[in-house]
């Protein structure tokens, strides 16, 4: 599995780089905590196949990792080769980027 960490998707945001960011957590943990991206919750994820792209990089995210490292091999067992694990997921991103998040 690919992995991006945080600072690596910090700078492709900062360039504005073409790329896709997909939230997995579920709708109650949004509340707490977001860094944009398209939300597709985990459950729904292989219903919604038609909403990830396959020509560009697609990083999916959650709280730590797991979740969308998860997906991630999921996504690659359906033919994607684009895809990326955030690794630590948006608590990494706190600790590291923007601490300004609720932890939880």
């Amino acid at each position: 599995m690919k992995e991006v960490t945080v600072s690596e998707l910090k700078k492709m945001q900062d360039e504005k780089a073409d790329f896709q960011l997909i939230d997995v957590r579920e709708s109650h943990e949004l509340e707490i905590c977001e860094m944009g991206g398209e939300h597709i919750p985990m459950g729904d994820v292989m219903e919604n196949l038609d909403k990830i792209s396959k020509d560009k990089k697609v990083v999916i995210h959650c709280r730590s990792g797991a979740r969308s490292g998860a997906i991630c091999q999921a996504l690659e067992n359906e033919g994607y080769n684009n895809v990326y694990n955030l690794k630590g997921g948006i608590i990494a991103w706190a600790n590291e980027i923007d601490p300004s998040l609720t932890k939880y």
